[in-house]
């Protein structure tokens, strides 16, 4: 592996090129390797003092010592029951919600094209909710989601009347089936027991509440294993990011890469609904943040991610922190300053339309 740098004219930066061998050669641009490695910092910065604060926190320092085994079973129950699992299932969900905004943002070339505002969500959670509340025991609550998003998502396709090559449409149409998916999940409400209604209630705001090893390992193999189909669509995304002409005039399948891409970024929306409920504002925020901090095109599958991961762990410990002896729903703090985020991009977007 040899790195190469490009020459350089009149104070332009070149990015450095990777050669693997004689036929391979990969671009790899510093910025966002810098923001992706801060951003994983940040996460770990985070989870650690998750687990440190807090009556029943564990020091820093006994940390190794714990996960060695030799702690007390205080300590042990802690670490390995109640905050490691949390800390793991917002990791990965953030992660997740980072990827799959940034495909729907980049297939909808909209800074608003996110699972929140297009009725994925929604569906996701209309779908958990049928599964626990109208007909348990038929289907488990992950399947109920991953088949509440793709009903959700096949809604949005043809309602547009042009599938997903209308852009603009998937937007307005996804308001609409997301309002639809949340009255059906009100009418499942009403129509169950208060104690159930209660519990519903506050996994559909979005909880990281009693989460175990088996939600950290249904959302980290669904990560593992779509992540890299999401990094290989990605220069085919930012090709046809550029037009439908552009895009098909350099080979690349336009119809075929939308439609492949928007099948990773449902299942890993309704994997991490699942485990968490619909936790608004992840997956609208985090691939714009992390687009501006890297100043790069095309979607940015891993600044993505490692942002969402961060932008989760954080709003998490700000929830078990905010108000001392109370415990907040995770989506309570992501819904109030992920609002003030999109009110910032709706007057963002109306000022360029103005203009």
């Amino acid at each position: 592996m040899t790195p190469t740098t490009a020459p350089r004219a009149s104070g332009v930066t070149h990015p450095r090129v990777l050669t693997l061998g004689p036929r391979v050669a990969v671009v790899v641009r510093p910025r966002p390797v810098v923001v992706a490695i801060t951003f994983v910092a940040v996460t770990l910065l985070a989870g650690l003092v998750t687990l440190a604060v807090g009556e029943l926190g564990i020091a820093v320092g006994e940390l190794p010592r714990v996960l060695a085994g030799e702690g007390s079973r205080a300590q042990e129950w802690v670490l390995f029951t109640s905050r490691a699992p949390r800390l793991g299932v917002a990791a990965l969900a953030g992660a997740s919600f980072g990827v799959a905004g940034a495909i729907f943002q980049s297939v909808t070339r909209n800074p608003l094209g996110s699972p929140d505002v297009i009725g994925l969500g929604a569906g996701a959670a209309a779908g958990a909710a049928a599964a626990a509340l109208v007909w348990p025991g038929y289907v488990s609550v992950p399947v109920g989601a991953l088949t509440g998003a793709a009903l959700a998502i096949t809604a949005v396709y043809l309602g547009t009347g042009r599938g997903f090559a209308a852009p603009h449409r998937m937007v307005v149409v996804g308001i609409a089936v997301g309002a639809m998916s949340l009255a059906f999940v009100q009418l499942a409400l009403v129509r169950t027991s208060r104690e159930s209604a209660q519990q519903v209630a506050v996994w559909l705001t979005g909880s990281l509440a009693a989460r175990a090893v088996e939600h950290v390992v249904v959302v980290g193999l669904v990560l593992a294993v779509l992540l890299p189909c999401a990094l290989a669509l990605t220069r085919p995304l930012q090709m046809a990011e550029m037009g439908d002409d552009l895009a098909t005039g350099v080979g690349v399948p336009v119809r075929a890469t939308r439609t492949l891409a928007v099948v990773v970024a449902v299942v890993l929306t309704g994997a991490a609904v699942s485990v968490t409920g619909p936790i608004a504002f992840v997956a609208l925020t985090a691939p714009q943040i992390a687009r501006r901090l890297t100043r790069s095109t095309g979607p940015g599958m891993i600044a993505a991610a490692c942002c969402g991961a961060a932008l989760l762990v954080l709003a998490d410990l700000l929830a078990q922190q905010l108000i001392p002896g109370i415990i907040l729903p995770v989506g309570v703090v992501t819904a109030g300053l992920g609002g003030v985020y999109l009110a910032f991009l709706l007057v963002r977007e109306w000022k360029r339309v103005a203009v």
